[in-house]
């Protein structure tokens, strides 16, 4: 039986690791509130090197809809300024010479309804993958069976676990769907 656990346990951290990762990606969808999260993923060019601006600068929300990078590196400003121009978020940071100032503008409602199909394709590759994990573990209990290394009421058991944790998954990403449009649709 500590097989079925083991297998059980690994394809719950993939899944795992894969509601994560949606989560991860919606953290980074607009709602109108100015978070961090928005911008400290934008790949910014410094030096021949390709960095997180999150490395290059501070970021901080001094107000419910404004955000402030302040570069480590001040000459890095305009580097900066134009990544997140490039960055297509929506936002068009203010530079006075040493910070740059991101005011988040309000979304409009073809913004909301953009942004939230967005976030059900997002949530649809999630359930995919979660999909795909299940069907890998199914072939692995398949194959232990085969090789006679369980039984087949192990086997049973094992894949009737293996939907429980899919089905408990896909619960979860509907769930988080469901507050992120939620989140986006309220004015």
């Amino acid at each position: 039986m500590s097989n079925v656990n083991k297998l059980v346990e690994l394809l719950m951290d993939k899944m795992d690791k894969a509601i994560d990762h949606m989560k991860a990606d919606f953290v980074a969808v607009r709602t109108g509130k100015a978070s961090p999260a928005l911008i400290e993923n934008i790949q910014i060019d410094y030096y021949g090197t390709t960095v997180k601006l999150r490395e290059l600068a501070g970021i901080t929300t001094p107000e419910a809809r404004l955000l402030v990078v302040q570069p480590y590196d001040p000459s890095s400003t305009g580097t900066i300024e134009k990544a997140i121009r490039a960055s297509n978020i929506g936002i068009n940071p203010i530079n006075d010479g040493k910070i740059l100032r991101l005011p988040i503008p309000e979304l409009s409602e073809d913004r909301r309804a953009s942004l939230s199909k967005q976030v059900a394709v997002k949530a649809e590759e999630t359930r995919v993958a979660v999909r795909n994990i299940r069907r890998e573990g199914n072939d692995l209990a398949k194959k232990a069976q085969k090789g006679s290394e369980i039984t087949e009421d192990e086997l049973k058991t094992m894949l009737e676990e293996i939907q429980e944790i899919t089905d408990s998954s896909i619960s979860e990403i509907d769930k988080i769907l469901a507050a992120k449009e939620k989140e986006l649709m309220h004015i």
